[in-house]
């Protein structure tokens, strides 16, 4: 990827939700939300406090995170859609994440 974000900036990539529910039903595409689950692409250095100091960020590249409905900026990069969002609208991260391991 040909970018990289500025000050506390992340870029993430949304993390699609299954096509059907656990009964079997398959919901259309309209129907669907948009995921609030994604992977960190790419980090910015870090915020600076007021004396200066910059201040590294508590995400990185690969982890999972949570992130509000209407957190971020939707843009396109080299075909994919993307959200840049501030470190501040990230919920948390996802830890020992599996594909299908949710309950």
């Amino acid at each position: 990827m040909g970018f990289r974000p500025l000050h506390d900036r992340v870029v993430v990539k949304r993390i699609d939700q299954d096509d059907k529910t656990k009964g079997g039903i398959i919901i259309p595409d309209t129907a669907k939300e948009k995921p609030q689950e994604g992977e960190v692409m790419a980090v910015g250095p870090g915020a600076r406090n007021e004396q200066g100091t910059l201040i590294a960020l508590d995400v990185k590249k690969g982890d999972r995170i949570l992130f509000g409905k209407w957190s971020g900026t939707e843009v396109k990069i080299d075909g994919d859609d993307l959200l840049i969002m501030k470190e501040s609208d990230i919920l948390g991260i996802v830890e020992g994440s599996a594909k299908g391991g949710k309950k």
